[in-house]
C-alpha cells in the first residue's frame, strides 16, 4: 500500500474521479491498491483545498513559538547585556529546553546580533543636560563661527600600540611560529603624552608633555604654542579656544591665566570627546605612526610630529562640515552617547 506523499498526480486524480462517481473509500482503495486512510486523505485534501498536491512544508517545526520569540526580544531590549546562555536558562526555568544556538538563531531572525559594546564616557544626568544645552545652543551657528575655533586636546600614544590586532596567513598548528606572532612589551614599551591643536585651515602646533601634566605645565604649553598656532592658522580677532573640562584646564590658576591672556574659551560640556573633532585626528595620527613601526620613544615622537604635519586641511574641513550632524545626533539622543561620531 502506498502513502499519499508517494502517489503520482494521475493516481490521485483517479481516486477523485472514482469518488465523484459515487464509489466508497473501501472500493476505491481495493481497486487502486491503496490504504483506506490514504484514499480518505487525498479526498479530504481535494475537498478543502481544491487540489491534490501536497502543500510545501517549511521543515521541522520550530521549537520556539512566536510568543516565546517576542518574549526573548523583549528581554534583550530591556537588558542588551544578557547572554544567550542567560536567556537559555530563563527559558529552561519556564519549561522550554533548547540549545543556546537555538536562542541565537531566534534573535538573529529578529535582527538582533551579538556585538562588542562600544565604550563611551559615563554620563550622569547633569552631563546629559549640559550636552543637550551645548548641542541646541550651537546647532544654528554658521560655518564662519566654527572656522574661528581652535580645537585642543591631549593624547597618549604608546610605542607599540595598545590592543592592536594584526592578521597573518598561517597553517594549523603554526600559531606560535616566530614569524606568525606579534611581539609585545610590558606596558606597551613606553609611551608619550602629546598636546595638539587644529583649526579649519589645518593643524597647529603639537607638543610633547614631559612628565606629569598639571595646571602649571598646561599653562606653559598654552603660552608656548597658542600664539604661534593662531598666527600659522590665520585665525581672526575674536577666535575661541576649545578645551575640555579636565581639572587642570578649569583650575583657578588656569582660569586666571586665560583671563590674563584674554583668551576666550568655548563653552564645553563635560564627558564629550565625541564632540571634539580633534579626536578623529588622533585616530588618524596613531594609525599613520604605528604603520611606520617606530623602534623607540625618540622615533615615536619624531614620527608623531611628522605625521601631524601631513594631515590635510581637507580632512578637517570634512569634519567641520559634518559637525551639525553630531549636534543633531546628541539632540535626538537627548544628550546621551549616540551613534559613533568619531568618523
Amino acid at each position: 500500500m502506498g502513502s499519499s506523499k508517494q502517489l503520482c498526480k494521475t493516481l490521485k486524480m483517479k481516486v477523485i474521479d472514482a469518488h465523484n462517481a459515487g464509489e466508497g473509500y473501501k472500493k476505491i482503495a481495493k481497486r487502486c491498491q491503496l490504504a483506506v486512510s490514504t484514499v480518505r486523505n487525498v479526498i479530504k485534501r481535494w475537498q478543502i483545498r481544491g487540489t491534490v498536491e501536497v502543500k510545501m512544508r517549511s521543515g521541522r517545526p520550530r521549537k520556539l513559538s512566536d510568543r516565546t520569540a517576542r518574549m526573548l526580544v523583549r528581554k534583550t531590549n530591556q537588558n542588551p547585556h544578557l547572554t544567550a546562555k542567560n536567556l537559555q536558562e530563563d527559558l529552561a526555568d519556564s519549561g522550554v529546553v533548547v540549545h543556546r544556538s537555538t536562542v541565537q538563531r531566534c534573535l538573529h531572525r529578529q535582527g538582533l546580533h551579538g556585538r562588542v559594546s562600544r565604550r563611551k564616557p559615563y554620563l550622569r544626568p547633569h552631563h546629559k543636560i549640559q550636552r543637550l544645552k551645548y548641542a541646541t545652543g550651537h546647532l544654528q551657528k554658521p560655518d564662519a563661527f566654527w572656522k574661528q575655533v581652535l580645537w585642543t586636546d591631549e593624547v597618549k600614544i604608546e610605542l607599540f600600540g595598545h590592543n592592536q590586532q594584526r592578521h597573518v596567513w598561517r597553517k594549523k598548528g603554526a600559531a606560535f611560529h616566530e614569524k606568525n606572532t606579534l611581539p609585545t612589551i610590558k606596558h606597551g614599551g613606553g609611551s608619550i603624552m602629546l598636546w595638539g591643536c587644529v583649526a579649519a585651515s589645518g593643524t597647529g602646533n603639537i607638543a610633547r608633555v614631559e612628565g606629569r601634566m598639571d595646571s602649571t605645565k598646561y599653562q606653559q604649553i598654552l603660552e608656548a604654542n597658542i600664539t604661534p598656532s593662531v598666527k600659522k592658522l590665520k585665525l581672526k580677532r575674536g577666535w575661541l579656544l576649545q578645551q575640555d573640562n579636565d581639572p587642570k584646564h578649569t583650575s583657578k590658576s588656569t582660569m586666571e591665566y586665560l583671563k590674563r591672556r584674554r583668551l576666550k574659551v568655548l563653552e564645553w560640556p563635560s564627558q564629550s570627546p565625541d564632540l571634539n573633532i580633534i579626536e578623529n585626528l588622533w585616530v588618524d595620527l596613531k594609525r599613520a605612526v604605528h604603520a611606520r613601526r617606530p623602534k623607540n620613544i625618540t622615533e615615536l615622537e619624531a614620527f608623531c610630529k611628522e605625521e601631524w604635519e601631513k594631515i590635510p586641511s581637507t580632512r578637517i574641513e570634512r569634519l567641520l562640515a559634518g559637525y551639525e550632524k553630531r549636534l543633531q545626533a546628541v539632540i535626538s539622543a537627548r544628550g546621551t552617547s549616540c551613534t559613533n561620531l568619531l568618523l
